[in-house]
């Protein structure tokens, strides 16, 4: 059941990066209602498979896998995932812009959304590399 678990944790990481990486090349180009469209689309594959990487990866936490206690006692661990709150909470802004450029495309918010998807971008390189630092056992506190 773990290496399920593990699969499951693994797909959805690899959903949320290529959502995002799929945001980032379409932003780039002329907004139109068409690529407003995709923008949403890709937004919407991008929460769903945040909630389920989060989902997955806190039952990974408390029931398969090291144990909690292991984990909270990881500085690499804690630093995972308050990167990943931190990105959860950056993805809004773009979330409601491509929302709400289904009404009209508000140029000026163009240039925030492009600065918070690298941003974001940026914030899940970094999660991977406390993932393979944490995976090392690098961090542990205890």
């Amino acid at each position: 059941m773990s290496a399920f678990f593990a699969f499951l944790h693994h797909v959805a990481a690899f959903a949320l990066v290529a959502a995002l990486v799929v945001e980032f090349v379409l932003i780039r180009d002329e907004l139109s209602p068409t690529v407003v469209r995709k923008l949403a689309r890709a937004d919407m594959v991008l929460g769903i498979s945040a909630g389920i990487l989060l989902v997955v990866g806190l039952l990974r936490v408390f029931y398969f896998e090291k144990g909690a206690a292991y984990y909270f006692h990881s500085a690499t661990f804690i630093a995972k995932l308050a990167l990943f709150i931190l990105v959860a909470l950056l993805s809004i802004y773009p979330t409601v812009r491509f929302l709400s450029w289904r009404k009209g495309i508000d140029a000026a918010s163009v240039p925030a959304v492009r600065r918070i998807l690298h941003l974001e971008l940026v914030g899940v390189v970094l999660i991977l590399l406390f993932a393979a630092l944490m995976a090392d056992g690098i961090g542990f506190v205890g």
